[in-house]
């Protein structure tokens, strides 16, 4: 019997991507050996911080369990020092637009717009460690199906799906009008874009156009990876499903609801990169209901009826995604409030940046800890993540094992 095709599906986060690593290792410590014909994973898709791991995974797919203990390594020798380096000239906007290059008669800038972070530690992270032509062999080759990387186009709003794919593999378009497909090789420039969270880093150049952070409007690419061919899923999520909170009894709550700049961008930040990750979740699991009821009320004719129509309507038929999803089961801005108060001493980052890294660390609750989270580009607190992560796998370690092997 013929292995279903497996996706990857990585989400974004910054910082907290290393939680994925640490899935992706205790998946490899799970099944590895029962995989050692060939990789893990037959379709990769990521945004952001996960387009950024999942490079990783395709690159090493011709190594055992995707070199994830490589990948482990890199993220526990990162140093917050180089990643939260203040980039003056971004933050006044010395950059020019694509138009003045034009008429200027030179190249574009690989980069635009005002930014706060020196992105020189995210291109050698990228650029170094990430072996590109290897990367393009493995998808050449068939180990991989496909690799498919989110960013959003900053001229016209459309979240834009890089897709570079095996020979004879297909990705079946969608007729939402605010995506589109470009199949092309994807390089540093394309994982770059995916992860260039605005205000932070800069947009992006790739080809004669800019782009953002492809999580703002697509964080969790889960129909690009079926698209794609994938016939079962991963998922990793870096959202930790919190408690609902008490409604607030009246204004004076206010105090409590808003207490500071820290933990407004913390939230804000959740919001745009980690709440839709649920909705994309529920979604999946209510199509896979709606596809078993179809697969079990009608005839194999009338299915097929139904499937034109649907395909006609969005661009590919419902059919069931066996769906393996992770979260984490602690919440990581507890976690890095936590770090903070226990190593922000050893840093040195200046009087700005000490202050900053301070507010986060001072929540009982750790939620003005949020925006830190995305920003702790810290050896020691990935490892403390990668081991999360882990964890969280190990506690599942029977239902992974049968997911892989059914």
């Amino acid at each position: 019997m013929a292995t279903k095709r497996t996706g990857l599906v990585l989400s974004g986060g910054g910082a907290r991507g290393a939680y994925e690593v640490g899935v992706l290792r205790g998946v490899a410590e799970v099944v590895g050996g029962a995989q050692s014909a060939g990789p893990l994973f037959d379709v990769v898709a990521g945004t952001s911080v996960g387009a950024i791991n999942g490079a990783w995974v395709v690159a090493n797919a011709h190594r055992p369990a995707h070199d994830v203990q490589g990948l482990c390594a890199l993220w526990q020798a990162l140093d917050l020092r180089e990643f939260l380096r203040v980039d003056l000239l971004g933050l006044v906007g010395v950059r020019r637009p694509l138009g003045f290059w034009r008429r200027a008669g030179r190249a574009p800038s690989d980069t635009f717009g005002q930014s706060v972070l020196d992105v020189s530690a995210l291109e050698r992270l990228v650029g170094e460690h990430v072996d590109f032509p290897q990367l393009h062999h493995n998808v050449r080759s068939g180990l991989v199906h496909a690799f498919v990387v989110a960013a959003l186009h900053i001229g016209t709003g459309l979240t834009t799906l890089f897709t570079e794919l095996a020979p004879g593999a297909q990705f079946k378009p969608t007729k939402n009008p605010r995506q589109r497909a470009l199949a092309e090789p994807v390089e540093k420039e394309h994982v770059l874009a995916s992860a260039a969270i605005p205000a932070l880093f800069p947009a992006r150049r790739v080809g004669r156009s800019y782009f953002v952070d492809g999580g703002l409007r697509f964080n969790t690419p889960v129909a690009p990876a079926i698209r794609a061919g994938a016939e079962r899923l991963v998922v990793v999520s870096l959202r930790h499903e919190a408690p609902t909170p008490k409604t607030p009894a009246g204004p004076a709550d206010v105090s409590e609801q808003y207490p500071n700049v820290t933990f407004l961008l913390g939230k804000v930040f959740n919001a745009l990169l980690l709440d839709p990750v649920a909705y994309d979740l529920q979604v999946l699991e209510r199509f896979n209901a709606l596809s078993q009821v179809l697969d079990e009320t009608l005839s194999a004719d009338e299915r097929a009826k139904v499937d034109a129509v649907i395909e006609a309507a969005r661009g590919s038929p419902y059919r069931r995604i066996p769906t393996l999803a992770f979260e984490p089961s602690q919440n990581i801005g507890v976690l890095a409030g936590e770090h903070l108060r226990e190593h922000a001493s050893r840093w040195r980052l200046g009087h700005f940046y000490e202050w900053l890294l301070a507010k986060a660390g001072t929540g009982q609750a750790g939620w003005e800890a949020d925006l830190a989270s995305y920003l702790l580009f810290d050896g020691v607190f990935a490892e403390r993540l990668i081991a999360l992560g882990r964890q969280d796998v190990l506690a599942r370690r029977d239902e992974v094992r049968s997911f892989f092997e059914g």
